[in-house]
């Protein structure tokens, strides 16, 4: 696990140099460019991208899906976005974020920022943006707005947010926070049906089940994108976006298929990118169910399960074995109290649970492929120890569903986040909402990362955040599978294409070669 750290580590770091050379980072060690004969791209201001999932919506609030968040990363804005080498916040909406103190913060913002019907953005539409996702979708979003008790505007460009305690998380957070205009919010606009933001996209259509297009937004406040007009075609089988890409009929593939990585980078014409990611995967359980509300008997399941063999069949090596319960890519990761795959620990952990194998029989819920195939080697791997795992297959919107409302025995997902603080919020802390309270809560975990999220000294914080993980490894909520790489294939004549390790991508920067 240390050398995994040393190897993103060092990853960024190459990823931060190379990006002042090279727009499109095909100089990137970790990016395999095939070709260069492909179709012609000149006079092209149209883009078609291949994504497996369809999204459960396009409002900015109401989910927590990443397929949802590529179309909201192209009609909404937030106050602070993500560095795409380092993850770290820096200023979107917001021309400078800055603590006044440890318990207020001042947001300057960008003067001249237009949403898609026109409307000057202002200070009144940042709090009423920020007061109404919380308010009114707190299920998905308190890990990101429980931080703040009021916020002032002082004028049309300036807002104050104070917080009951200080929070090291009031950045981060404000990655998250997509701003609309406070008229529609006030008119009770359908934002999943008319999604209007100040992002470098509008949107034009949807057919449910096909494809969703977008059309470039002029007046977008950093100039208008090169690439006029976008189509996201829903394809969920794998091998299909392969060929329609190697055939010219898509330029971009989000979810690559991994049984056909080598195939694409054997391609002329199309650029494989393949990089350390911070997709964390597993096996999550329900413990508040039975068998899984024996922490013992937790145990004994993810010592069965050989990681390396999932990830191999799962991603066909494009990706890396793991067994803490957090990212080793962060700094807070610990592997004290950690497991590993050893089947004689595992029935250790077995008889000390005092269940009886041949007796348990539960059902996993998978969205795709990739996690059908995961199940299936640990389905093998437990059924060595006569536990009988069946395999239940639904589209991603019902799998999200059950996971949110906990209606769930066990499910293969992922969750991608950029630092530790949001992973450990988001996926386990039960005080948040929109985390997995339905599923798993622990009153330890929660009192020590309140604290550490309250501690504005880094060192001390991290000291807290190890803890956390620490305690996350004792108590085993998941069996964990693998850090996925960020893996995407495109037409090589497109340019500009960057992609953060969480999976992150400016489509306005884009553009197509001559």
């Amino acid at each position: 696990m240390k050398k995994l750290v040393k190897l993103f580590s060092l990853t960024m770091a190459m990823l931060m140099v190379f990006a002042l050379f090279a727009a499109c980072g095909k100089t990137e060690d970790d990016q395999t460019t095939s070709g260069g004969e492909g179709q012609t791209a000149s006079g092209r201001t149209d883009v078609i991208i291949a994504t497996a999932n369809e999204p459960p919506t396009l409002h900015p609030y109401n989910h927590n899906a990443v397929a949802a968040n590529y179309m909201n990363g192209l009609t909404y804005n937030t106050l602070m976005t993500s560095d795409l080498d380092t993850m770290e916040p820096i200023p979107c909406l917001a021309e400078k974020v800055a603590p006044i103190d440890d318990n207020n913060w001042e947001i300057q913002l960008v003067k001249g920022v237009k949403f898609h019907n026109g409307e000057e953005m202002k200070a009144a539409d940042v709090k009423a943006s920020m007061e109404w996702g919380r308010s009114d979708y707190s299920a998905y979003t308190s890990i990101y707005t429980n931080w703040w008790d009021e916020i002032e505007v002082v004028d049309d460009y300036t807002i104050r947010v104070h917080t009951p305690t200080p929070c090291a998380k009031a950045t981060i957070n404000l990655t998250r926070m997509k701003i609309v205009p406070k008229s529609l919010i006030d008119a009770g606009n359908d934002f999943n049906a008319n999604p209007i933001g100040t992002g470098p996209y509008k949107y034009v259509k949807w057919t449910l089940g096909d494809s969703l297009e977008f059309e470039a937004f002029e007046d977008y406040f950093k100039g208008a994108p090169a690439i006029k007009s976008m189509t996201w075609r829903i394809v969920p089988e794998g091998s299909s976006r392969t060929i329609a890409l190697e055939a010219g009929e898509i330029d971009f593939i989000v979810e690559v298929e991994s049984n056909d990585l080598t195939r694409l980078q054997e391609s002329k014409g199309i650029t494989v990118l393949n990089q350390t990611g911070t997709g964390h995967n597993g096996m999550i359980l329900n413990t508040k169910q039975y068998p899984f509300d024996n922490v013992d008997f937790r145990k004994a399941l993810n010592c069965m399960v050989d990681k390396n063999a999932v990830m191999q069949v799962a991603l066909n090596g494009a990706g890396t074995g793991i067994w803490g319960q957090t990212p080793a890519v962060f700094p807070g990761y610990s592997e004290e109290n950690i497991d590993s795959y050893d089947l004689k620990k595992a029935q250790e952990y077995l008889d000390q649970s005092g269940m009886d194998p041949s007796t348990v029989v539960f059902s996993c819920i998978c969205s795709d492929d990739v996690k059908r195939r995961a199940a299936e080697v640990i389905q093998a791997n437990l059924a060595e120890f006569g536990i009988t795992m069946n395999l239940e297959s639904m589209d991603l919107a019902t799998y999200l569903a059950a996971v949110q409302d906990g209606d769930f025995e066990a499910a293969l997902g992922g969750y991608t986040t950029s630092d530790m603080m949001s992973y450990i919020e988001g996926k386990y802390l039960s005080v948040a909402a929109g985390g997995s309270a339905k599923n798993f809560t622990d009153d330890k975990l929660d009192e020590l990362y309140l604290k550490a999220v309250k501690t504005l000294d880094e060192k001390d914080r991290m000291d807290l955040l190890e803890q956390c993980a620490a305690r996350l490894n004792e108590m085993c909520p998941q069996v964990t599978t693998y850090l996925t790489n960020v893996t995407r294939a495109y037409n090589a004549n497109l340019q500009g294409i960057k992609v953060s390790p969480s999976g992150g991508l400016h489509w306005e920067d884009v553009s197509w070669g001559e």
